[in-house]
């Protein structure tokens, strides 16, 4: 096989509609024959490219070779280098990381800050803004190693789809995918290529070494054509995959509604959707939710209002008739969450400071913007949210219902004081038309006890 050739006829079919001719290409170098060999296809094909070496040292006098190896290169090639050293073992033990994650997230944290870098000085000399895309070496035997490990540990169609060859959103593009180790091998000896030895690829020390050096073989000795059979699988993996998002992405589009930063999905629609746990998966696992809560977000479709779950960056908040996906981020979400622990709510509509207290005999001349209500009447956590449409109460004095809407009428508020009104609930029972009027069921009966001490300030 003409690898040069094979690589510029891949390159044209699936990179040239993405990268901009005019890109500088960062290609990550080891120093091994998989870098080597694409650095010298990169520099063969005339890209603007320039290197990116990390020495992790975590090998000693062979991580420093590695690093005098890769300079020496550069300049043979003529490009620029850039090179950053890492304490990866300690970064390990800091972060309670395997030394392979570790050094996995230190490279790309690095590659994204020096992609960024790049892209200023570029902005400063280009007002064309041609980009910048990060070059690593992965083939595909790493690839065939990749889908192992994820069907032996337990994966969906992701994982089955190995790993990607361009992932827009972090500008990372593996070229060399299509192509096996041995191409590569028989290149690097027509070219002439030196290269250097990782000491450690040699060990069964990490799985994805035991996979290299003892399951493959044996799988090969079974099944002569393993390899591209479980090349070709992936890719049809890839293609059922692509498939399968369109699919789900238009079945959970059809019931989801945006308001802002919050997507509001009506619980009787999120119900009909089946599988119930695959569709539930896709609809969390965005918003930074782990399969283990897929039980936990499926049982809030039966939960009282003002019940949730949450992730680092969202929370799943049932909300009468819908469950809401809110960022935690959100500076004045429009729905809250009410802890009995909280003692300041901050909200659009101002803050809330809640207090619990014992009292003998019922406050008289309390202002609207406080509420004194028995802790027995109450179920945490309570809910905070803007008035809707259909909401209704029973006012402080009367003894029949009204809608909220009526009451904010005979209030002559305009409609944009009206959009600044919120409710508080407790198991989808308002409690309060925050800082009008206190609901007549949550009105303080008994002449002592224990109450909720609630006062809203603008």
């Amino acid at each position: 096989m003409d690898l040069f050739q094979a690589f510029a006829n891949h390159w044209k079919e699936k990179m040239a509609g993405t990268v901009n001719p005019d890109s500088t290409l960062l290609l990550a170098i080891s120093g091994g024959i998989d870098s080597v060999v694409l650095a010298h296809l990169v520099a063969r094909s005339g890209f603007k490219f320039e290197l990116a070496h990390m020495n992790f040292q975590l090998r000693g006098a062979e991580s420093e070779r590695d690093e005098l190896f890769v300079r020496k290169f550069a300049q043979q090639l003529e490009v620029k280098l850039h090179v950053q050293r890492a304490d990866t073992a300690l970064f390990a033990a800091e972060h309670k990381l395997s030394i392979q994650e570790a050094a996995r997230e230190l490279r790309y944290q690095w590659f994204a800050a020096l992609r960024a870098e790049v892209l200023s000085q570029t902005a400063q000399e280009n007002k064309s803004h041609p980009g910048c895309w990060i070059l690593t070496a992965h083939q595909a035997d790493d690839n065939i190693e990749t889908l192992l490990l994820h069907l032996f540990r337990g994966t969906g169609l992701e994982g089955l789809s190995g790993i990607q060859p361009v992932r827009k959103k972090e500008a990372l593009i593996r070229p060399l995918l299509p192509f096996y180790k041995n191409d590569l091998r028989v290149y690097a000896g027509e070219q002439g290529l030196s290269y250097v030895e990782d000491s450690s690829n040699a060990t069964d020390h990490y799985t994805r070494n035991k996979l290299r050096q003892q399951v493959m073989p044996v799988l090969q000795a079974l099944f002569p054509e393993v390899a591209k059979q479980l090349t070709g699988n992936i890719e049809r993996f890839r293609e059922g995959l692509q498939i399968y998002r369109s699919a789900v992405k238009q079945q959970i589009d059809r019931i989801t509604i945006q308001q802002g930063e919050e997507r509001h999905i009506p619980i009787h629609s999120w119900k009909q959707l089946h599988p119930l746990p695959t569709f539930t998966w896709e609809i969390i696992h965005p918003v930074g939710f782990h399969a283990a809560q897929i039980p936990e977000i499926i049982k809030l479709l039966d939960a009282e209002t003002g019940k949730f779950c949450q992730s680092e960056t969202h929370r799943i908040i049932r909300n009468r008739k819908h469950l809401v996906i809110a960022p935690l981020s959100a500076q004045h979400p429009g729905l809250i969450t009410i802890a009995q622990h909280d003692q300041h709510i901050l909200f659009s509509g101002g803050t809330l400071e809640q207090s619990n207290i014992n009292y003998s005999g019922i406050p008289m001349d309390t202002p609207v913007n406080e509420i004194y209500i028995s802790t027995a009447d109450i179920n945490y956590p309570l809910l905070l949210r803007k008035w809707q449409q259909g909401d209704y109460f029973y006012p402080l004095g009367l003894n029949k219902k009204k809608k909220i809407s009526k009451l904010l009428i005979d209030l002559k508020l305009s409609i944009t004081e009206k959009e600044k009104v919120f409710v508080l609930t407790t198991q989808d029972k308002i409690i309060w038309v925050v800082g009008i009027r206190l609901d007549h069921r949550f009105r303080l009966q008994a002449t002592a006890g224990e109450a909720l001490h609630l006062v809203h300030r603008k």
